[in-house]
Protein backbone atom coordinates (compact mmCIF):
# COMPACT_ATOMS: atom_id res chain seq x y z
CA UNK A 1 0.00 0.00 0.00
CA UNK A 2 1.43 3.58 -0.61
CA UNK A 3 1.29 6.56 1.36
CA UNK A 4 3.05 9.26 0.00
CA UNK A 5 6.21 8.82 -0.07
CA UNK A 6 6.06 5.84 2.73
CA UNK A 7 5.07 2.08 1.34
CA UNK A 8 3.90 -0.65 3.49
CA UNK A 9 3.82 -4.52 1.93
CA UNK A 10 0.48 -5.97 3.77
CA UNK A 11 0.71 -9.83 4.44
CA UNK A 12 -1.42 -12.15 4.64
CA UNK A 13 -4.53 -10.02 4.83
CA UNK A 14 -6.91 -13.30 4.79
CA UNK A 15 -4.92 -14.50 8.49
CA UNK A 16 -7.96 -14.90 10.94
CA UNK A 17 -7.30 -13.01 14.01
CA UNK A 18 -11.24 -12.89 15.57
CA UNK A 19 -11.69 -16.79 14.82
CA UNK A 20 -15.47 -16.52 16.27
CA UNK A 21 -16.68 -13.52 13.90
CA UNK A 22 -13.98 -14.43 11.12
CA UNK A 23 -12.42 -11.43 11.22
CA UNK A 24 -8.94 -11.41 9.42
CA UNK A 25 -5.93 -9.44 9.70
CA UNK A 26 -7.29 -7.43 7.06
CA UNK A 27 -10.28 -6.13 8.34
CA UNK A 28 -8.30 -5.54 10.86
CA UNK A 29 -5.82 -2.53 8.73
CA UNK A 30 -9.20 -1.68 6.64
CA UNK A 31 -10.46 -0.93 10.34
CA UNK A 32 -7.44 1.36 11.89
CA UNK A 33 -7.22 2.90 8.22
CA UNK A 34 -11.18 4.03 8.36
CA UNK A 35 -10.76 5.70 11.61
CA UNK A 36 -7.32 6.97 11.41
CA UNK A 37 -8.69 10.92 11.05
CA UNK A 38 -9.96 10.33 14.33
CA UNK A 39 -7.49 7.90 16.11
CA UNK A 40 -4.22 9.66 14.74
CA UNK A 41 -4.80 12.80 16.61
CA UNK A 42 -5.27 11.03 20.16
CA UNK A 43 -1.66 8.80 19.23
CA UNK A 44 0.49 11.05 17.67
CA UNK A 45 2.27 12.65 20.91
CA UNK A 46 2.64 9.50 22.89
CA UNK A 47 4.58 6.46 22.77
CA UNK A 48 2.69 3.43 22.40
CA UNK A 49 3.11 -0.30 23.53
CA UNK A 50 2.32 -3.05 20.94
CA UNK A 51 -0.39 -5.64 22.16
CA UNK A 52 0.16 -8.20 19.02
CA UNK A 53 -1.41 -11.52 18.62
CA UNK A 54 0.24 -12.76 15.04
CA UNK A 55 -1.61 -15.90 15.72
CA UNK A 56 -5.08 -14.88 16.19
CA UNK A 57 -6.48 -13.81 19.99
CA UNK A 58 -7.40 -17.70 20.78
CA UNK A 59 -3.32 -18.07 20.56
CA UNK A 60 -0.96 -16.46 23.11
CA UNK A 61 -0.14 -12.51 23.17
CA UNK A 62 2.97 -10.72 23.69
CA UNK A 63 3.59 -7.34 24.61
CA UNK A 64 6.69 -5.64 22.57
CA UNK A 65 7.49 -1.99 23.76
CA UNK A 66 10.73 -1.82 21.60
CA UNK A 67 10.25 -1.10 17.99
CA UNK A 68 12.49 -3.83 16.73
CA UNK A 69 15.12 -3.33 14.24
CA UNK A 70 13.05 -4.60 11.03
CA UNK A 71 10.39 -1.93 11.31
CA UNK A 72 10.53 0.91 8.73
CA UNK A 73 13.40 3.82 9.41
CA UNK A 74 10.70 6.52 8.26
CA UNK A 75 8.12 5.35 11.33
CA UNK A 76 8.37 7.59 14.59
CA UNK A 77 9.87 6.33 17.48
CA UNK A 78 10.05 7.86 21.17
CA UNK A 79 13.22 6.69 23.31
CA UNK A 80 11.82 6.15 27.03
CA UNK A 81 14.22 5.73 29.67
CA UNK A 82 13.74 2.84 32.45
CA UNK A 83 13.42 3.51 35.70
CA UNK A 84 16.19 0.65 36.49
CA UNK A 85 18.39 1.54 33.78
CA UNK A 86 18.33 1.15 29.90
CA UNK A 87 15.60 2.51 27.71
CA UNK A 88 13.47 1.54 24.42
CA UNK A 89 12.05 3.36 21.55
CA UNK A 90 8.28 3.12 21.69
CA UNK A 91 6.54 3.70 18.30
CA UNK A 92 5.09 7.04 17.87
CA UNK A 93 1.35 6.76 15.56
CA UNK A 94 2.09 9.93 13.02
CA UNK A 95 -0.07 8.93 9.76
CA UNK A 96 -1.54 6.47 8.36
CA UNK A 97 1.49 4.32 6.84
CA UNK A 98 2.61 3.54 10.96
CA UNK A 99 -1.08 2.72 11.42
CA UNK A 100 -1.06 0.07 8.74
CA UNK A 101 2.37 -1.07 9.47
CA UNK A 102 1.56 -2.33 12.63
CA UNK A 103 -1.99 -3.50 12.04
CA UNK A 104 0.61 -5.77 9.81
CA UNK A 105 2.09 -6.59 12.66
CA UNK A 106 -0.71 -7.90 13.99
CA UNK A 107 -0.58 -5.18 16.53
CA UNK A 108 -4.47 -5.61 17.45
CA UNK A 109 -4.46 -3.07 20.92
CA UNK A 110 -2.10 0.04 20.99
CA UNK A 111 -1.60 1.30 24.48
CA UNK A 112 -0.40 4.48 24.53
CA UNK A 113 1.84 6.23 27.97
CA UNK A 114 0.19 8.97 29.65
CA UNK A 115 2.82 11.12 29.37
CA UNK A 116 3.65 13.07 25.63
CA UNK A 117 6.90 12.37 24.13
CA UNK A 118 8.41 15.80 24.61
CA UNK A 119 7.96 15.04 28.58
CA UNK A 120 7.86 12.06 30.09
CA UNK A 121 7.97 12.73 33.38
CA UNK A 122 4.51 15.14 33.67
CA UNK A 123 1.55 12.95 32.36
CA UNK A 124 -1.14 15.43 30.49
CA UNK A 125 -4.27 12.72 31.35
CA UNK A 126 -4.94 11.69 34.86
CA UNK A 127 -7.49 7.58 34.62
CA UNK A 128 -9.62 5.91 36.58
CA UNK A 129 -10.35 2.58 36.09
CA UNK A 130 -13.60 1.11 37.29
CA UNK A 131 -13.87 -2.38 37.08
CA UNK A 132 -16.58 -4.20 37.86
CA UNK A 133 -17.00 -7.59 40.19
CA UNK A 134 -15.99 -10.75 38.36
CA UNK A 135 -18.51 -12.66 39.00
CA UNK A 136 -22.45 -11.79 38.38
CA UNK A 137 -21.54 -7.93 37.77
CA UNK A 138 -24.19 -5.74 36.54
CA UNK A 139 -23.26 -3.17 33.75
CA UNK A 140 -25.50 -0.42 35.02
CA UNK A 141 -23.88 -0.61 38.21
CA UNK A 142 -20.73 0.61 37.02
CA UNK A 143 -22.50 3.08 34.86
CA UNK A 144 -23.35 4.77 37.88
CA UNK A 145 -20.32 4.23 38.97
CA UNK A 146 -18.40 6.42 36.55
CA UNK A 147 -21.56 9.06 36.73
CA UNK A 148 -21.01 9.47 40.66
CA UNK A 149 -16.82 9.28 39.89
CA UNK A 150 -18.32 12.36 37.33
CA UNK A 151 -19.71 14.33 39.87
CA UNK A 152 -17.43 13.75 42.89
CA UNK A 153 -14.46 15.08 39.65
CA UNK A 154 -17.02 18.04 38.80
CA UNK A 155 -16.91 18.97 42.91
CA UNK A 156 -13.07 19.70 42.50
CA UNK A 157 -13.87 21.69 39.46
CA UNK A 158 -12.31 19.31 36.89
CA UNK A 159 -13.85 18.26 34.13
CA UNK A 160 -13.92 14.26 33.03
CA UNK A 161 -14.10 12.25 29.88
CA UNK A 162 -15.03 9.20 29.39
CA UNK A 163 -14.53 5.67 27.21
CA UNK A 164 -15.93 2.02 27.45
CA UNK A 165 -13.10 -0.33 27.61
CA UNK A 166 -14.50 -2.79 25.22
CA UNK A 167 -13.67 -5.80 28.33
CA UNK A 168 -15.96 -4.90 31.36
CA UNK A 169 -15.07 -1.48 32.49
CA UNK A 170 -14.87 2.31 31.49
CA UNK A 171 -11.87 4.60 31.75
CA UNK A 172 -12.39 7.97 33.12
CA UNK A 173 -9.75 10.75 32.09
CA UNK A 174 -8.97 13.97 33.38
CA UNK A 175 -7.57 16.47 30.99
CA UNK A 176 -4.29 18.12 32.74
CA UNK A 177 -2.33 20.82 32.46
CA UNK A 178 1.54 19.30 32.29
CA UNK A 179 3.00 20.27 35.54
CA UNK A 180 2.52 17.64 38.15
CA UNK A 181 4.54 14.58 38.29
CA UNK A 182 3.22 10.89 38.21
CA UNK A 183 3.72 11.23 42.12
CA UNK A 184 1.30 14.18 42.79
CA UNK A 185 -0.90 12.96 40.19
CA UNK A 186 -1.67 8.72 41.26
CA UNK A 187 -1.66 10.59 44.73
CA UNK A 188 -4.50 12.87 43.64
CA UNK A 189 -6.06 9.95 41.57
CA UNK A 190 -5.67 7.65 44.79
CA UNK A 191 -7.59 10.51 47.52
CA UNK A 192 -10.52 10.61 44.90
CA UNK A 193 -10.88 6.96 44.91
CA UNK A 194 -11.20 7.32 48.52
CA UNK A 195 -13.60 9.66 49.00
CA UNK A 196 -15.85 7.42 46.88
CA UNK A 197 -15.34 4.71 48.73
CA UNK A 198 -15.80 6.49 52.01
CA UNK A 199 -19.45 7.81 50.10
CA UNK A 200 -20.47 4.47 49.44
CA UNK A 201 -18.74 1.77 51.37
CA UNK A 202 -20.94 -0.73 49.73
CA UNK A 203 -21.07 -0.41 46.60
CA UNK A 204 -16.91 0.83 45.79
CA UNK A 205 -13.25 -0.84 46.68
CA UNK A 206 -9.50 0.48 46.57
CA UNK A 207 -8.96 -3.35 47.92
CA UNK A 208 -6.14 -4.77 45.40
CA UNK A 209 -6.84 -8.05 45.94
CA UNK A 210 -10.24 -9.78 44.40
CA UNK A 211 -10.98 -11.72 47.36
CA UNK A 212 -11.43 -8.45 49.18
CA UNK A 213 -13.69 -6.38 46.71
CA UNK A 214 -17.02 -9.00 47.07
CA UNK A 215 -19.48 -7.52 44.58
CA UNK A 216 -17.73 -3.69 44.79
CA UNK A 217 -16.77 -1.65 41.84
CA UNK A 218 -13.12 -1.36 42.07
CA UNK A 219 -11.60 1.82 41.42
CA UNK A 220 -7.68 1.61 40.28
CA UNK A 221 -5.90 4.60 39.98
CA UNK A 222 -2.22 2.77 39.66
CA UNK A 223 -2.35 3.41 35.88
CA UNK A 224 -1.01 7.05 37.06
CA UNK A 225 2.35 5.77 36.99
CA UNK A 226 5.41 5.84 35.00
CA UNK A 227 5.99 3.64 32.47
CA UNK A 228 2.20 2.49 32.58
CA UNK A 229 0.02 2.32 29.56
CA UNK A 230 -3.57 2.91 29.15
CA UNK A 231 -5.76 1.31 26.00
CA UNK A 232 -5.96 3.95 23.46
CA UNK A 233 -9.22 5.39 22.30
CA UNK A 234 -10.87 3.24 19.84
CA UNK A 235 -8.31 0.66 20.39
CA UNK A 236 -9.88 -3.28 18.93
CA UNK A 237 -9.60 -5.63 22.01
CA UNK A 238 -8.46 -8.75 21.78
CA UNK A 239 -11.61 -10.43 22.69
CA UNK A 240 -14.60 -12.44 20.65
CA UNK A 241 -16.27 -10.34 18.65
CA UNK A 242 -13.58 -7.22 18.23
CA UNK A 243 -14.71 -5.13 20.45
CA UNK A 244 -13.57 -1.51 20.28
CA UNK A 245 -12.23 0.61 23.20
CA UNK A 246 -15.09 3.49 22.49
CA UNK A 247 -15.03 7.32 23.65
CA UNK A 248 -18.74 7.88 24.83
CA UNK A 249 -21.38 10.62 25.88
CA UNK A 250 -22.38 11.14 29.30
CA UNK A 251 -25.48 11.02 27.76
CA UNK A 252 -24.97 7.34 26.48
CA UNK A 253 -23.69 6.57 30.30
CA UNK A 254 -26.78 7.51 31.73
CA UNK A 255 -29.00 5.65 29.84
CA UNK A 256 -26.68 2.53 30.98
CA UNK A 257 -24.16 1.55 27.89
CA UNK A 258 -22.62 -1.49 27.76
CA UNK A 259 -18.45 -1.50 27.79
CA UNK A 260 -18.96 -3.57 24.86
CA UNK A 261 -22.02 -1.91 22.70
CA UNK A 262 -19.23 -1.15 19.92
CA UNK A 263 -16.95 -3.26 17.44
CA UNK A 264 -14.24 -3.15 15.03
CA UNK A 265 -17.20 -3.65 12.09
CA UNK A 266 -19.43 -0.85 13.77
CA UNK A 267 -17.38 2.34 14.84
CA UNK A 268 -17.03 3.50 11.25
CA UNK A 269 -20.44 4.56 11.13
CA UNK A 270 -20.66 5.38 14.81
CA UNK A 271 -18.05 8.15 13.82
CA UNK A 272 -20.00 9.53 10.73
CA UNK A 273 -23.29 9.71 12.33
CA UNK A 274 -22.23 11.35 15.96
CA UNK A 275 -18.33 12.22 15.28
CA UNK A 276 -15.43 12.07 18.19
CA UNK A 277 -17.16 12.44 21.79
CA UNK A 278 -13.30 13.74 22.57
CA UNK A 279 -12.57 16.13 20.12
CA UNK A 280 -11.23 19.19 22.03
CA UNK A 281 -10.71 17.16 25.17
CA UNK A 282 -7.40 18.74 25.99
CA UNK A 283 -8.58 22.57 25.45
CA UNK A 284 -10.15 21.46 28.71
CA UNK A 285 -6.97 20.74 30.76
CA UNK A 286 -6.88 21.57 34.66
CA UNK A 287 -4.35 21.92 37.20
CA UNK A 288 -4.45 19.99 40.55
CA UNK A 289 -3.09 22.94 42.35
CA UNK A 290 -5.81 24.02 45.18
CA UNK A 291 -7.54 21.36 43.94
CA UNK A 292 -5.77 19.14 46.69
CA UNK A 293 -6.54 21.40 49.53
CA UNK A 294 -10.54 21.31 48.49
CA UNK A 295 -10.14 17.16 48.12
CA UNK A 296 -8.33 16.87 51.41
CA UNK A 297 -11.15 18.47 53.47
CA UNK A 298 -13.79 16.75 51.72
CA UNK A 299 -11.69 13.57 52.69
CA UNK A 300 -11.82 14.91 55.81
CA UNK A 301 -15.73 15.24 56.13
CA UNK A 302 -16.28 11.37 55.88
CA UNK A 303 -15.83 8.81 58.26
CA UNK A 304 -12.78 6.30 56.84
CA UNK A 305 -13.84 3.06 55.09
CA UNK A 306 -13.35 0.23 57.02
CA UNK A 307 -10.75 -1.35 54.59
CA UNK A 308 -9.06 1.44 55.13
CA UNK A 309 -7.91 -0.26 58.30
CA UNK A 310 -7.22 -3.87 56.69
Amino acid sequence: MKFGRYEVEITNRDKILFPESGLTKGDLIDYYLAVAETLIPHMAHYGMSMQRFPDGIDEEGFYQKDAADYFPDWLTTVRIPKRQGGSFAAPVVTCRATLAYLANQAVVTPHLYLARSDDLEHPDRMIFDLDPPAVNGNPEDVCRAALALRDLLAELDLNSWVQTTGSKGFHLVVPLVRCADFDEVRAFAGAAARLMVRRHPQRYTQAQRKRKRGQRIFIDTQRNTYGATAVCPYGVRARAGAPVATPVTWQEVEASVSPRAWRLQTIPRRLQEIGDPWAGLHRHARQLGGRKEILETLLGNEKPADEESS
